[in-house]
Order: C-alpha cells, then sequence, then structure tokens
C-alpha cells in the first residue's frame, strides 16, 4: 500500500522503481493508481521501472497495468529511461508507438520480457527510433528487429548507440527472419564501442541458432538455454565473440564434449568477466577458465552436483 502523503510529492519524483505483486489485488490497485496520477503530473520524471513479484493470475492480460502505463508514457516528455523487463505482460505495437509519440528524449527502453508472446512488430520500433533519435540502449525480441531497424542505427547522423539486448524466448522469435551479419558488421563500425547481449532460450531450434549468431555481432554477453545442441554455439562463440566476449552463462547438459568447448572458450576469451555453468564441469575446465581469462570476477563452475540454488565463486 502506498503512503497517502506519497501522492503529494509526484511533482518531485523523477526516478520511479515501482514493485507491485498482480495477485494481490491492494497491491495492484495501489500500483496503477500511482501510474495514473503520475500521468497528470510527470513534469519531473525521467526514469521509470516497473517490476513484477510473485505469481501472475493464469491468463492475466495485465490490461489495467498497461492503459496506466499507456497514459503514463504518452504524457511523460522528459522521460529518458523505460525499463519493462520485469512486467510479466505482453507489449504491444500501441504501447511503443505511444513512447515514439510521447517520450522524444528517450536514452533506454528494454521491453524484452519474460512473456511468451512477442507482439511488438519491427514497424514500431523503426517508428521508435525515427521519434527518438537520442536513444543508445534498446531491449527487445528477436522478432521485433529488422535490418532496415539496423541500417536506421547506423545511419551517419545517429547519436552514439551504446547498448542493445536480444532475447529469443517465444515461437516469434523463432519465425523471425535473419539479421544479415554485413547489417550487423556496419551497425559495428558506425558505433565501435556497442555491446550486445544474446539471450537464447529452449523456444529456438538448431536452425533459428545458426541464423541468430552471425559472426559480426559485437556480443558481449551470451545466455544459452537451449533445448538443442549447445556445444555448437560455445564453439561459434570462442572463435568469433573472443574480442567482445564479457560474460557467458551455459544451461545443458554435461558432456565431454562440451567440457572440451568451454575449455577452447576459456582459452580464446582472455577478456571474459563472468563464466556460469549450470552443470557439473570437469576440473580442467575451471582449471582453465582461471588460468586463461585474468580479469574473471566471477564464475559458477561445479565439479560435483551440489543442492540448488548454485552459488558463483567470487574472485578476489
Amino acid at each position: 500500500m502506498l503512503p497517502p502523503h506519497l501522492f503529494a510529492c509526484l511533482d518531485h519524483i523523477h526516478n520511479l522503481r515501482l514493485e507491485f505483486e498482480p495477485s494481490r489485488e491492494p497491491s495492484r490497485r495501489a500500483a496503477t493508481e500511482l501510474l495514473t496520477a503520475l500521468a497528470g503530473r510527470t513534469p519531473g520524471l525521467r526514469g521509470l521501472c516497473l517490476e513484477c513479484r510473485g505469481e501472475k493470475p493464469l491468463f492475466d492480460s495485465g490490461r489495467d497495468v498497461l492503459d496506466s502505463l499507456h497514459a503514463l508514457c504518452g504524457a511523460a516528455g522528459a522521460l529518458r529511461h523505460l525499463d519493462l523487463r520485469g512486467l510479466p505482460f505482453t507489449l504491444d505495437d500501441a504501447l511503443v508507438l505511444q513512447v515514439a509519440l510521447g517520450c522524444p528524449e528517450l536514452r533506454s527502453l528494454f521491453l524484452d520480457n519474460g512473456t511468451l508472446v512477442g507482439s511488438v512488430g519491427p514497424g514500431s520500433v523503426l517508428e521508435l527510433l525515427e521519434a527518438c533519435p537520442r536513444l543508445r540502449a534498446l531491449g527487445l525480441h528477436l522478432a521485433s528487429l529488422s535490418r532496415t531497424a539496423l541500417e536506421a542505427l547506423a545511419a551517419p547522423d545517429r547519436s552514439p548507440f551504446e547498448f542493445l539486448a536480444l532475447r529469443c524466448a517465444c515461437p516469434e522469435d523463432a519465425r523471425a527472419p535473419p539479421l544479415p551479419n554485413d547489417a550487423w558488421a556496419a551497425l559495428s563500425r558506425r558505433h565501435p564501442g556497442l555491446a550486445v547481449e544474446l539471450e537464447l532460450e529452449p523456444a529456438l531450434p538448431g536452425e533459428s541458432v545458426t541464423r541468430v549468431l552471425q559472426p559480426a555481432v559485437p556480443v558481449a554477453a551470451l545466455r544459452l538455454s537451449l533445448s538443442g545442441d549447445t556445444v555448437g554455439p560455445v564453439r561459434f562463440a570462442a572463435h568469433h565473440y573472443a574480442a567482445t566476449l564479457r560474460a557467458l552463462e551455459v544451461r545443458a547438459t554435461s558432456s565431454a564434449e562440451l567440457d572440451t568447448a568451454l575449455e577452447e572458450l576459456a582459452a580464446r576469451c582472455a577478456e571474459l568477466r563472468e563464466v556460469h555453468c549450470f552443470c557439473v564441469v570437469r576440473a580442467s575446465v575451471l582449471h582453465s577458465f582461471r588460468a586463461h581469462c585474468p580479469h574473471l570476477r566471477s564464475y559458477t563452475l561445479k565439479l560435483t552436483r551440489e543442492p540448488h540454488p548454485w552459488r558463483p565463486t567470487l574472485v578476489a
């Protein structure tokens, strides 16, 4: 529940992180009331992050929450940062277009939430890029990105673009057209400091994985939780992302082939800061990462099965 005096201070809120439980009616009502109130008094709002806790009710579309957010985005002309990764509801083109229309000063937008249905099309993303020329960080599902959007980001008059997160987790992502390597190469040349985060989930079949992993993508973080082959993507990363890879997460079944691929990656990717493998590995894998990755800060490399949750080891 929100304290009553909070509503008297809305004009002074510049950055808001709002956590609520969608399955608890008082919590949900308080969140939507606050968003609605902010929509009428948003001159100073610069950053908004929404996070749901607990379980989402079955078949809950979140229409009340999304309607409140839609109204807020239409009024928050000074908004710089919008993070919706913590919302379990399906985001759509209407919301993206409202953000494009109402938030021209946007610097970062994250739409790569955990929904299993992708309803943000490439067209609305392209309109967003045109309406928000200073956008420098973007999180999307793979199906929302197109070659035209990559070309728009690589335009000569574009402000520096620093971070792109792509989540591949729903059927639309598996059916998305490939993003060609030459478009990625042009984007990397235009923004040499660009870091890309790729998250590949079980919904992605093997042929889609090979379409996503292009050599010219400047992958800084790679998270693999595939239902099929994981060894191939790890080897691909070792050969093509050695200069850029900083974090690796693997969820797979233990095998000698995977251990060998991880050792190869450790030997090639000297700039790694984190590696987390949620399967048992042999001792030589741990030794390889400790020996070849001098900047390693934390790792999860278990030599024997332990009770979950597995905790990472911090490197002093």
